[in-house]
This record gives C-alpha cells, structure tokens and sequence, in this order.
C-alpha cells in the first residue's frame, strides 16, 4: 500500500484491518438471523465469501459488524448508496463507498488490494482477472479482511446464493409491498463445505431483516392459490362456459302444433 493511501486512511481514523475491533475468535459478527448459512455464525476474517443475487443480503451482512466498529468499503456498485445501507442497519460513517474502482480490471485489482489493507470488509461488484481473484483472496488472508465478492470468484471460501421469493402487503387494488421472502443457500469447501438453506424476510415489515417464520395451521387446499397480502385462498379459474349456481328448472312443455290441435279438437 502507498505512502499516500495509508495518509489519507490514517486521517479518516482507519488502521489496520483487524486493530480496530477485539474479535478473539477471528468471527467478525452478523445478525442473529444471518447466522444459519455461515459455519462459524459469523465472517471469519481472512475469509472470501462471494454473494451472489442480492445486494440487500450483502448490506445486511455488514450492519452488525460496523455497529460493532469495523471499517467496511464496497468498489464497484455505483447504485448502493448510503440511504439504502442505513435502512439496512449498516453504520454509515464507517462505510466508504467507491462507485468506480477503476477503468479496467487491474485497476480494479490495485484498488481493491488497497482497501484491503486497511478496511475489516471490503465488497467489490466488478470483475477481475481469476488471477487477480486469487492474489486479492490471498491479500485477504494475509491482512485478516473479509473479501466480498458480488460476482463469480473462483477460490472462495463460502458461496451465498439468493434466490428472491414472494412479495407480501397487496391486496385486491389496495396495500403496500412490506416484506419479501429470499431464500439463502451456502456452499463453500472445509467447514463449509456441508450445504446449509436458511429463509429470510428481506427487507422485513420494519425495513431490516427477519426470520421468516410459516403461518400456523394454515395450509392451502389442493388446487386453491393463495391471495396477497390476505389469509384467504381462491379457486383458479376454470376453462369453459361458467356454470349457473341457480337451481335447474324443469323444461317447459312445447306447444302443440295446428295439425296436432284440429286432431284433438275432432277426436
């Protein structure tokens, strides 16, 4: 790292990764509900853990540790502002935001490598060379940061995969979207290596992160769909003419015709 990038970090207040924060354990904590996918319940530092299929669960990765006074940066994001990581919990001033690292990958690479010389976390959503994916894991390591990857990275520790599901709050022409189901799958090799499936609320009804939590005793019938933001469950609609829920008639009797009439008055 240069002379300039350690001056300019010193004078923000951010040392060395891993000397602001006491984490015995090397674990840098997550919430409470994050904690299922990951092998040890939080981010162990040195660590490169990629994220793929969300932005929101990236955010909610950081909230419990910069709350807890680690320094975190995201490269490469030029759409992830302050606003929506702060409605995430994540400690804003300890958040730096670099929307464009660099105007090729080992640009990328170089700035990258920069902040993980003095951030704890360091998020990056654009693409580098797999050598440069390598040497920058091996940077993590080296100065115990957590690597955040948002796209594919070959080598990394810990693969978390979200997958979006339901949104709940609408109703027939009226409500708000409140909450969304995301599904979260771990894969990764050593202690990770068991795969591992939590469901989340993401954004919850408060705007954080909850645990998703099945209604009781509510099971829908075989064929029935469940209405939005309602307890209640409709029949698809059928092909063909709707029938009548009227009760059938008897058929009125058919007048007799002129020649039938003349018979019967002659008879």
């Amino acid at each position: 790292m240069s002379r300039s990038a350690t001056a300019t970090l010193s004078a923000l207040g951010v040392g060395a990764a891993g000397e602001l924060t006491a984490d015995p354990a090397g674990v840098l904590p997550v919430r409470g509900e994050l904690a299922d996918p990951l092998p040890r319940g939080g981010l162990r530092r040195g660590s490169t853990v990629s994220v793929r299929g969300s932005t929101s669960l990236l955010l909610a990765l950081l909230a419990e540790a910069t709350a807890a006074g680690c320094w975190a940066a995201i490269a490469g994001l030029p759409r992830c502002g302050a606003l929506a990581a702060a409605e995430l919990g994540v400690a804003v001033h300890r958040l730096a935001l670099v929307p464009r690292p660099g105007r090729d990958q080992s640009q990328v690479g170089r700035t990258v490598a920069a902040l993980l010389d003095g951030f704890d976390l360091v998020a990056v959503g654009s693409p580098v060379s797999p050598s440069a994916a390598r040497k920058l894991s091996a940077r993590a390591r080296h100065r115990r940061s957590v690597l955040l990857p948002l796209t594919d990275w070959p080598g990394a520790d810990l693969a978390l995969h979200a997958e979006s599901g339901s949104w709940t709050g609408l109703g027939r022409g009226h409500g708000l979207l409140r909450e969304r189901e995301l599904v979260v799958r771990a894969t990764g090799r050593g202690t990770a290596a068991r795969p591992r499936r939590t469901t989340l609320l993401l954004p919850a009804r408060d705007g954080g992160v909850a645990a998703h939590v099945a209604e009781p005793g509510h099971v829908a019938e075989p064929g029935h769909v469940a209405e939005p933001g309602h307890g209640l469950t409709r029949r698809p609609p059928t092909r063909g003419p709707a029938r009548s829920s009227a009760p059938s008639r008897a058929p009125a009797p058919k007048p007799l015709r002129r020649n039938a009439r003349l018979a019967v008055h002659r008879a």
